[in-house]
């Protein structure tokens, strides 16, 4: 047995009955992980290639292309295993494209790029969308706003930042940049400039957890291993605010913030300061609207919004939330189910729904 490394980067051991059933089944994931050869033709393949299956007995595995050319076989017409893969050269054309759109100053049209990528129109959007997630419209809008929110971050003035972001107009940077940071350019440049954020850190059943708020509400509720690194993480989102401990009555807030973490039946009903784009404040208001002890997926929720291909910006919202627990990212899956990815650790999301699950059951069966 040979051991290798699987696409999400862990150990496993592959079996020849393992290597079998991928060519069998055509395996496109198994590709590059190994490949076979035929006795009878003297042809190695990829074990998605299409060729007629070979029997059993005349198949041959091998770790890497070259030891199957050293053991005599030549590669495939068909499959062309001593090339790139499909999916590589798929993937390598959208990097060249994705190149384009970012360099250039107004961006390329539709037929431009997919001249670009050696595809036609409508194969190009398809490929381009089946590996970035997005339209190339989409991509483009997405590149301009993060142009946008660096610009602004580091421009001496709103007026410089326009140029530095590409724009030759500025009725058309703050028409964009409206959208894409859900508020204005100035707003956003003042880092929090002016205002006021009380906060305190506190110890619960998950870590250690920062609660912070502005006037408005609740703007923050951060989870970590050490409260050293929750401040941190709070100066750096509002790098201009003035940073003001707690008091007693403040701490109060935070003991009702770690009380729902560790009994969610007892519900949550404070006000937030929710600070995003308009999209990211959409997800978000999704996300509130999911009841406790349920979970729903990524592209539900981006269903739900009105957004049904925004399945990956959707995810990318859930990840930038800054108010954990409150706004309940925990509570979105993958779609066979599965537990992904989660700001502040797996470990403390399927917490978090093992606690949800657990509080909802006790509910049905009367117990308080």
């Amino acid at each position: 047995m040979t051991r290798v490394a699987t696409r999400d980067g862990s150990d496993n051991v592959l079996t020849d009955g393992d290597r079998w059933a991928a060519v069998v089944h055509r395996d496109r994931n198994a590709d590059g992980r190994f490949y076979y050869s035929v006795r009878t033709t003297r042809v190695y393949c990829r074990p998605s290639c299409a060729s007629r299956l070979a029997r059993r007995e005349n198949v041959r595995f091998h770790a890497t292309r070259e030891k199957a050319e050293e053991a005599g076989f030549r590669p495939c017409k068909r499959c062309k295993p001593n090339e790139p893969a499909l999916i590589e050269r798929r993937a390598a054309s959208v990097a060249k494209t994705c190149r384009l759109i970012e360099t250039a100053e107004d961006v390329p049209g539709l037929d431009v790029l997919a001249e670009a990528a050696g595809m036609s129109r409508f194969h190009f959007q398809r490929v381009f969308k089946a590996v970035t997630g997005l339209t190339p419209k989409a991509y483009a809008a997405a590149h301009r706003a993060r142009r946008v929110r660096d610009e602004l971050s580091r421009a001496d003035t709103v007026t410089e930042a326009i140029y530095g972001a590409g724009f030759n107009s500025s009725s058309r940077f703050y028409a964009m940049a409206s959208e894409a940071l859900g508020m204005t350019p100035t707003e956003f440049r003042s880092g929090g400039e002016g205002t006021s954020i009380r906060f305190a850190v506190g110890e619960c059943a998950l870590g250690s957890i920062l609660v912070a708020a502005t006037g408005k509400g609740i703007c923050a509720i951060l989870l970590g291993h050490a409260p050293e690194g929750l401040v941190r993480d709070l100066q750096d989102r509002f790098p201009k605010a003035r940073l003001i401990g707690g008091d007693t009555g403040f701490e109060q807030l935070v003991a009702t913030v770690i009380a729902f973490v560790e009994t969610p039946g007892l519900g949550l009903n404070l006000p937030l300061d929710v600070r995003g784009t308009a999209f990211q404040r959409r997800v978000w208001q999704a996300l509130r609207e999911i009841p406790a002890g349920s979970t729903t997926t990524y592209a539900k929720l981006a269903r739900r919004i009105g957004a049904p291909k925004a399945t990956r910006a959707v995810a990318q919202a859930c990840a930038s939330n800054p108010i954990a627990v409150a706004i309940p990212c925990h509570r979105v899956v993958r779609t066979n189910g599965a537990i992904s990815g989660y700001r502040w650790g797996v470990k403390r999301k399927l917490a978090l729904l093992d606690r949800e699950a657990a509080s909802r059951d006790a509910a049905s069966l009367g117990v308080s």
